[in-house]
């Protein structure tokens, strides 16, 4: 796997071993006149950046003497700029076999060449020899270190290798031309990504995004957005529920820096006109590569300080959003996973718990890896984790994205056997490096008695804690929805829309360990009128008992702002039981159980005199009492709209 945006070698220690302005004349390794005459010429062409010519005289300054170091070292120094690392390696072996102690900082220089090769062994033997003369630059000896743990790891990495093997997607997704930054919504079924398109010179050129759905086991040709333009659109990130579009575009006239993050919605089958997110996400500074999470409120993104015409020390940050004060100020990830180097392609899985992304400042493989980090109790990260060999190389590796099942990842790579440039691929992911397990809920809003499809916000409650975990919206244009579920936790999911009864729903996940069939459920909405009742699904007591659980109060939190909203509205609390046991006595509890709502209510701020409660007992089943599952239904708690004024 190769990172499509390659990064140049950075030339830790200056290889120059002679200075222009010491007063006295240079004092080389040679006192062959022609060749020390040689070299001088190649150094001033070298100097001047002519490095073609500059190569020809330090070949021929070593042709007269072969035992002349300096020639070898800036030769090494131009095979490097040339990106020929196997010749620059063969010039330093020949300077350290000539006078291993002519200049120690060749040895740094050599060993990070030979990480950039592959070639671990000889690289942490180079690394070593460095170190051991005890002096250099402080920052070459402390990335020295570093990168000894680098090779150590690269070499028992790929004696352990991890599962891979990458397939191609297809001719529906990949062409001649650049594939890369996939995205894809929770129920797998719909893949975005940004296609480069090469001009009639064969040269990238123009990048527009690309969007497939499944068919099957295959995709269906990709099509192009209608939010594409003559200018380049990169780096998005679909939302879970594949309704919101975030992504990075540089140098618009609606921009606040060199790269800003922008969004759009969908409405129907059509994006909107994208807007840009503003500050304080977006900043003077360089701002891309989205990750939108599927709580519909976190966004985590890539930022670059733009200092001298250059990006520097990328890293990952984070920002949320509220509906009353927007995005909050962005904040940087901890020192665990940003690092003194590069940051990207960051990831945020639809479990909202696990980050994967890439860096060169933690230890690997040499290079950009891709790592991934859990989410601990506090909220705090965990430590990175490499994902291994052979996912990992001595190349650079990001933009990868793991598929909502956890099972299939994906990833960019213009490896043999494409179609073209840069083409997508998938593979199965080991079990260790997998996500938390998910589900999700799928399906249309509609008005129960015109269906008309409509657009309605969503709330799925974590009722252990009684925080939000999803927030987002059915599509405005078809009503369609899709909810990410993570397991082993309990939700209540509630629906609402103006002038509609809210819609109630409970999911228990608690106990499961494996995702199993996903929910496909249209929410029909009843308009407000008198008559209409909603069942509370997420209202809970103990066993033959009447006093409200602890978990309740998400939900009777629901109530209290439904009947804030729609003050001319009054309600009856209905209680129900199933047929179990004495019918009197599941007369007096299902009447106690509805009143212990309406005392709920009155405590919040209801007043009395827009509530009344009534228990039913098992005289009113939604369902014959005829299994332990319709029993469950019977066992409910109603509200029932009386008036409305």
């Amino acid at each position: 796997m190769r990172k499509f945006i390659q990064l140049g070698i950075v030339l830790m220690v200056s290889c120059t071993p002679v200075s222009k302005t010491t007063a006295q004349p240079p004092i080389y390794s040679s006192t062959n006149a022609k060749a020390i005459k040689l070299y001088e010429e190649g150094l001033k062409l070298y100097e001047a950046r002519e490095n073609a010519k500059a190569e020809k005289e330090f070949i021929k300054a070593i042709e007269k003497d072969p035992a002349f170091v300096e020639p070898l070292i800036l030769l090494a120094n131009i095979y490097v700029e040339a990106g020929n690392f196997e010749k620059a390696i063969e010039q330093y072996q020949k300077s350290f076999a000539i006078n291993p102690n002519f200049f120690p900082g060749n040895y740094f220089q050599a060993a990070t060449i030979e990480m950039k090769v592959g070639k671990y062994e000889e690289a942490k033997k180079h690394y070593e020899k460095y170190l051991s003369y005890g002096r250099g630059a402080a920052e070459a000896i402390e990335k020295a270190k570093r990168y000894l743990l680098s090779c150590d790891f690269a070499i028992k990495s790929m004696k352990a290798p991890v599962a891979f093997k990458p397939v191609n997607m297809g001719a529906g997704v990949n062409s001649v031309d650049y594939e890369y930054f996939p995205s894809i919504t929770a129920d797998d079924q719909t893949i975005l990504f940004t296609r480069n398109q090469r001009d009639a010179q064969g040269r990238m050129g123009q990048e527009d995004f690309y969007t497939c759905t499944r068919k099957g086991q295959e995709w269906t040709t990709a099509v192009g957005l209608n939010i594409n333009t003559p200018d380049n659109e990169g780096a998005p990130s679909l939302s879970a529920d594949g309704q919101t579009l975030v992504f990075a575009a540089c140098e618009k006239p609606t921009g606040m820096g060199s790269c800003d993050l922008y969004y759009s919605r969908k409405s129907g089958a059509v994006w909107s006109r994208p807007r840009n997110i503003g500050m304080p996400v977006n900043t003077a500074h360089w701002e891309t590569q989205p990750s939108f999470s599927s709580d519909g409120r976190t966004l985590y993104f890539i930022r670059g300080i733009l200092k001298a015409h250059s990006i520097q020390n990328p890293d990952i940050y984070v920002s949320t959003f509220d509906d009353k004060n927007g995005w909050s100020q962005p904040a940087r990830l901890s020192d665990k996973i940003n690092t003194t180097g590069d940051e990207s392609s960051v990831f945020i899985h639809p479990d909202n718990q696990t980050l994967y992304f890439s860096s060169n400042g933690h230890v690997g493989m040499g290079g950009l890896d891709i790592y991934m980090s859990r989410k601990q109790p506090d909220g705090s990260w965990g430590d990175p984790i490499n994902l291994g060999y052979p996912i990992n190389t001595c190349n650079d590796e990001n933009s990868l994205l793991v598929g909502p099942d956890g099972n299939i990842a994906y990833f960019a790579s213009d490896r043999e056997g494409g179609y073209g440039g840069l083409d997508l691929y998938s593979f199965e992911l080991d079990k260790s490096l997998k996500p938390l397990v998910i589900t999700f809920m799928k399906g249309k809003v509609y008005d129960a008695k015109t269906k008309k499809p409509l657009e309605a916000a969503f709330q799925l409650i974590d009722l252990a804690s009684g925080k939000n975990v999803v927030e987002s919206f059915s599509n405005p244009g078809n009503g369609e929805f899709l909810l990410t579920l993570p397991v082993n936790k309990n939700y209540a999911l509630n629906v609402s829309r103006e002038g509609y009864a809210f819609y109630s729903e409970s999911f228990e996940l608690a106990n499961i360990t494996e995702a199993g069939k996903p929910y496909l459920m249209d929410v029909p909405l009843l308009p407000l009128d008198t008559g209409i009742i909603i069942e509370l699904k997420n209202v809970f007591f103990e066993t033959a008992k009447f006093d409200l659980k602890e978990e309740s109060k998400a939900e009777l939190q629901k109530v209290v702002s439904f009947l804030t909203t729609n003050p001319g509205i009054k309600v009856e609390l209905g209680g129900h039981t199933d047929n179990v046991g004495n019918q009197k006595l599941n007369q007096v509890l299902s009447n106690n159980r509805a009143k212990s709502v309406y005392d709920y209510l009155i405590g919040a701020g209801i007043t009395k005199d827009r509530l009344s409660y009534k228990g039913y007992g098992d005289f009113k089943p939604k369902v014959p009492n005829d299994t332990p599952e319709n029993r469950a239904k019977n066992r409910r708690t109603e509200l029932k709209i009386i008036s409305k004024s």
